[in-house]
């Protein structure tokens, strides 16, 4: 499975994903990368920040789901 199958795997099923979490579940360096193929690829997803207990700010992703596109129409 390619790192962006898994990547995609994970936000359907799981939610959220930050680098971290991709370095240590895919041994992904690039998420952002991965993330800008999959939304080449037609996939909607959502870019956030999600700051850390050490004051730091990372990205989260998430994947934006059909209820929630129908309901901001």
């Amino acid at each position: 499975m390619t790192q962006c199958a898994e990547i995609l795997h994970h936000l359907e099923t799981v939610g959220p994903l930050t680098p971290l979490d991709a370095l240590n579940l895919f041994g992904c360096f690039r998420l952002t990368s991965r993330i800008w193929d999959l939304k080449q690829q037609g996939h909607e997803i959502h870019t956030g920040t999600c700051h850390l207990q050490n004051g730091k700010t990372v990205a989260i992703y998430s994947l934006i789901k059909q209820a929630q596109k129908e309901l901001s129409l």
